[in-house]
């Protein structure tokens, strides 16, 4: 069966070029309306122009389908509220947010300035947290909502050279687990995309130029459009590159307990390797899980199994 989204609305940040404009086009030649969301900014988030927005808006209102071009700058709530306020006023819900905005300010973290730190939080964590924040009320309400955040690489397994990129990458995913509990009962998945693509935000990574050439936005959109479909999953994180789609997860090793006797930072060096080993992991559905895993272990102790 195709999947479309005919009469749903969908905002895309970072929609002016890159990932953002792939999944823009891809989402109207499927049947949504779109919110064209681009600063217009350089890679490190200086400047601005509404130029690159409305050029995508154009040409999917040229093709047949309904966009709007808006340049909300997305660490600022007013202009977000803006933003959805303008997509509500013509069309008078939203279904889909597609979190993608994203700057990038690279140094090692001996020579990367607060400022630096900060200004990528802002943008990539922070920014996502206020454009979900716009659309939660609506989406509650609607008793429907698909939100994807874009992750990485770099926040799910690290890179050198990006404490502030991977740090914000890596609280999205904080950010879905608790989202994903919080909006079940209203129909409201949110999940996590983890991809690499060619675009102006990679180009300096020095990926042969026959591997660059596989590694299109428009593969990395196939994956967003699944997590923003109706029969969506909640709480996944897919990784994918040039073609490749693997789900991401987080697990935890079965670990030991240890009596209070043996409560020691010398017994956990002694045990290291059992709790490090991978034989036995698990995948929890939320806090509770390792939690009633020790509390478990210490039970069984206590009742002298």
């Amino acid at each position: 069966m195709t999947i479309r989204y005919d009469g749903k609305v969908a905002i895309v940040t970072g929609a002016g070029n890159g990932l953002g404009k792939s999944h823009a086009l891809a989402l109207a030649a499927r049947g949504a309306k779109v919110v064209v969301n681009d600063l217009g900014g350089a890679r490190d988030g200086t400047g601005g122009s509404l130029s690159a927005a409305d050029e995508v808006a154009n040409h999917i209102n040229a093709s047949g389908g309904e966009a709007l071009a808006n340049g909300a700058n997305v660490t600022k709530p007013e202009e977000v509220a803006a933003m959805v306020k303008a997509a509500m006023d013509k069309w008078g819900r939203v279904d889909i947010l597609v979190n993608n905005a994203g700057i990038l300010r690279d140094k090692t973290f001996h020579k990367m300035t607060l400022d630096d730190f900060r200004a990528v939080i802002d943008v990539h964590l922070v920014g996502t947290a206020i454009c979900t924040h716009a659309v939660w009320p609506i989406m509650r309400e609607q008793g429907y909502g698909r939100v994807v955040c874009t992750s990485s690489p770099s926040g799910l397994h690290g890179i050198f050279g990006q404490a502030n990129y991977g740090a914000a990458k890596a609280g999205m995913i904080g950010f879905m687990n608790a989202l994903h509990l919080e909006g079940a009962k209203y129909d409201i998945r949110i999940n996590l995309l983890s991809p690499s693509a060619k675009t102006r935000m990679t180009e300096d990574l020095g990926f042969p130029e026959k591997v660059l050439d596989m590694m299109t936005p428009e593969a990395v959109t196939a994956a967003m459009l699944f997590l923003v479909s109706d029969d969506a999953p909640s709480k996944a994180v897919i990784s994918c590159a040039a073609g490749g789609y693997s789900r991401a997860y987080i697990v935890e090793t079965d670990g030991v307990f240890l009596p209070p006797e043996k409560q020691t930072p010398e017994e956990i060096a002694a045990h290291w390797e059992e709790i490090s080993s991978t034989e036995n992991v698990h995948y929890y559905k939320d806090s509770a899980g390792p939690n009633m895993n020790f509390i478990g272990k210490a039970q069984a102790f206590a009742e002298g199994d």
